[in-house]
């Protein structure tokens, strides 16, 4: 299964706050993002379970920092969706959102966003809403598991 995940708000602190994991001293010095508390083990357990881990932003953050970001906490992510390819794709369909998964082929994303979750009831795709929950990564890996 290919999963996609947004940064902001969902990964990455932004107006919702939530705890985070350690960074160590070169994470501080380059200036990495802090990520969500249990973003390290739930992406090992995806990953080692088969599944494939986007990141798909509308940021414009350059795709290789962000892939730098993630491999300084020893996560390897597979491809980074941001809002530059996100619109280079969608200049040729007749319709606009602010994602859309179908197009990279993914089964899953994951984000913070209601419009998000409304744009894939119009646009035919799933998506599961994350917000400030404790046992976010329980709530994904329950819904993976139930497909």
């Amino acid at each position: 299964m290919i999963l996609s995940f947004d940064l902001d708000d969902t990964l990455i602190n932004g107006k919702i706050t939530f705890p985070v994991e350690k960074q160590n001293i070169v994470q501080k010095i380059i200036g990495f993002e802090k990520i969500r508390l249990g973003t390290v083990s739930l992406f090992r357990k995806l990953s080692q379970d088969g599944h494939q881990v986007y990141i798909y932003t509308t940021s414009y953050r350059n795709p290789l920092l962000i892939k730098l970001n993630f491999l300084s906490y020893g996560i390897l992510i597979n491809k980074v969706i941001n809002a530059n390819t996100h619109n280079k794709i969608m200049k040729n369909k007749s319709f606009r959102c602010s994602k859309y998964p179908p197009m990279f082929n993914i089964d899953l994303h994951i984000d913070d966003s209601e419009g998000v979750k409304k744009e894939g009831l119009v646009y035919n795709f799933e998506t599961l809403i994350i917000k400030n929950e404790a046992d976010w990564s329980s709530v994904i890996l329950n819904k993976i598991n139930s497909k």
